[in-house]
């Protein structure tokens, strides 16, 4: 089995990346997406950075088994058709016929959340694992479930949608229409938003004087900074994000039971000061009978580079399983 070929379809940008069949990038690149464009217009970069980073590594394209694109949205592995995109002016977007053309390869399509599961899954902090999920705390919540290393998603491939479960009946409202969503309060920009009403709350928090450091800017990051000075308003932010935090995560431990769950995005940037206390909060959480193996939670591993090498191994699988490309 020859490379594969990942692409990592974002509003900003395009990424793309030679991947040998272990899992690691040989060569990749990047392009502005430049999300306005007619989708056409979109896909046909996609397939000449998929030429183009071929190239950068001396391979020709007989070298490459298979393309792998993860993309925000709703896709359709079965058609190869990208049904919806957020941030993106996609629409059943062509992009199996187009770029399949342009390289003459078997191409298929997956969310970009499951595709960093997959990574994740195959050289990252689930290595190994036949049985994951991967959380990812960004401006909303990503989640991929790995079942026996393969992704599940649903029959129609719009599955593990954990943001979008409800956690406080009646709460924030969500950008989903719903009310209370765990995204709304395990994400980052839940996390930005209870910073913000708690600086306002208490002029005398250190919280006050970070924003304005950073003009007016608030970060995920400006609460465990104001915590570390040892402001209380900070502490309590951070100590109420990581209940909600862990209420969501143990309702996606008590449904799946997976061996490992990965927890990545900006937030976990901050490691031990993120994770232990969010341990402590999960423990009585998450229903493990006596004698019964506990899930392990582990931070990701992989980061940015997830999508390009989650996007490769997708394709490998499904190359492997047989499926229509």
């Amino acid at each position: 089995m020859g490379y594969f070929i990942g692409v990592d379809l974002g509003g900003t940008n395009i990424k793309a990346g030679v991947v040998n069949p272990e899992g690691k990038t040989v060569e990749k690149l990047s392009i502005k997406t430049n999300a306005e464009r007619p989708m056409e217009d979109i896909i046909a970069d996609m397939g000449q950075i998929a030429l183009d980073v071929t190239a950068a590594c001396n391979l020709n394209i007989s070298d490459i088994s298979a393309i792998g694109v993860g993309s925000p949205g709703t896709p359709d592995n079965r058609s190869g058709v990208l049904v919806y995109a957020t941030n993106l002016p996609f629409r059943m977007a062509p992009i199996r016929s187009v770029i399949g053309k342009m390289t003459g390869l078997p191409v298929y399509i997956d969310n970009d959340a499951n595709c960093a599961a997959m990574a994740e899954s195959v050289v990252g902090a689930a290595q190994g694992i036949a049985d994951s999920v991967t959380i990812t705390l960004g401006t909303g919540i990503g989640a991929g479930i790995i079942i026996n290393h393969r992704i599940y998603s649903g029959f129609n491939q719009a599955g593990s949608e954990f943001g979008h479960t409800v956690l406080v009946s009646g709460g924030v409202l969500c950008s989903c229409g719903r009310k209370g969503c765990f995204e709304s309060y395990g994400s980052a920009t839940g996390l930005i938003r209870m910073t913000g009403e708690a600086a306002a709350q208490d002029s005398s928090s250190v919280l006050n004087r970070l924003i304005k450091e950073k003009n007016g800017k608030i970060s995920a990051k400006t609460a465990f900074e104001a915590m570390r000075e040892g402001d209380r308003t900070a502490t309590d932010v951070v100590d109420r994000y990581l209940e909600y935090l862990a209420d969501g995560l143990a309702n996606v431990v008590n449904a799946f039971m997976p061996e490992v769950l990965v927890i990545g995005g900006g937030v976990c940037n901050e490691g031990d000061a993120l994770l232990i206390p969010l341990l402590s909060k999960m423990e009585g959480k998450t229903f493990f009978g006596p004698g019964v193996r506990k899930t392990e939670v582990r931070l990701a591993k992989l980061g940015n580079g997830a999508g390009i090498v989650g996007a490769a191994m997708m394709a490998k699988a499904c190359l492997e399983d047989g499926l229509s490309g």
